[in-house]
């Protein structure tokens, strides 16, 4: 099929994107369109406006301090998945977007606008939501940052309404003496998960579990992040029952079923996702600790 009539729009400036947004009644912005052009292909999206923002100026960088990293509206997957430094200060980026699609639609698609598209199978919102992270909003009242609980309302809807661009999105460093672990099962690689699971794990200075917290994708309406530390807390590495933590997260996820799999299916994943993700993430925050 072929998407509806609409408008086509190029702001050279937030404000100017806006400003269309304000007057354009329907219109929708469009960055890598990764997630867009589909919905419109097949007629499920049909806005009167395609406002494209990719001549922004200052959208399509990656900041890496301290604190976190934040990555611009403009920031490709693939430009994300090969910086090291945001790599270094929040492991988990690089390591969910290996897992986005393919090649080609990681070098179009973008981070930020993965995000705003709300898919409870998408990668990088559950990378999102278990940072805590944020995003921030530009709307003709100003510049508000939006927590990610406050985000994500249902599969494809977040909470922002009106005209408004999302500029950046914001993902806390990793804690020290913590590791990161993500892994998701597919048909086929590069195909929606029909399970995924994003794991951090956190060591006391004796090298037990203080913390673990992990994110699932495919699993609930929106990303789902359930803290597991009751399971291990306390636990050695070598010796951690992962098993116990993969049966609480079990007990945790209410999946639904669809053609691609049974909730029981991915209730049982869950549970193999989680033990391998923290064993690994584990690890490597005991390599971290000892470094």
């Amino acid at each position: 099929m072929k998407p509806a009539p609409f408008r086509y729009a190029d702001p050279g400036s937030v404000a100017e994107a806006l400003e269309v947004l304000a007057t354009e009644e329907g219109a929708k912005v469009l960055a890598g369109g990764q997630s867009l052009l589909p919905l419109l292909s097949m007629r499920l999206a049909a806005p009167a406006t395609l406002v494209d923002i990719n001549r922004v100026p200052g959208l399509d960088t990656v900041e890496a301090t301290g604190d976190g990293v934040r990555v611009g509206a403009l920031v490709r997957h693939a430009t994300l998945l090969d910086d090291g430094a945001a790599a270094r200060v929040q492991p988990l980026l690089a390591r969910a977007t290996a897992n986005v699609a393919h090649p080609a639609i990681r070098n179009r698609g973008t981070t930020v606008g993965s995000i705003a598209h709300a898919d409870p199978s998408g990668e990088m919102t559950s990378v999102l939501a278990l940072t805590d992270g944020s995003v921030t909003v530009a709307t003709p009242g100003g510049v508000e940052t939006i927590p990610w609980r406050d985000l994500f309302v249902g599969p494809l809807e977040t909470s922002i309404s009106g005209p408004a661009v999302v500029t950046s999105a914001f993902f806390p460093a990793l804690p020290p003496r913590s590791g990161t672990a993500f892994a998701e099962v597919a048909r086929r690689r590069g195909d929606y998960a029909v399970c995924g699971a994003g794991v951090v794990v956190t060591l006391d200075e004796d090298r037990r579990v203080s913390a673990a917290r992990a994110a699932y994708i495919s699993v609930g309406l929106v990303p789902e992040v359930h803290d597991l530390t009751e399971a291990v807390a306390g636990q050695p590495v070598a010796g951690a029952d992962w098993a116990g933590a993969g049966a609480l997260a079990r007990s945790l996820v209410d999946p639904d079923g669809d053609l691609h799999a049974s909730a029981d299916y991915r209730r049982l994943l869950v549970g193999v996702l989680t033990e391998r993700t923290l064993a690994s993430a584990a690890a490597e925050a005991a390599e971290r600790t000892a470094a």
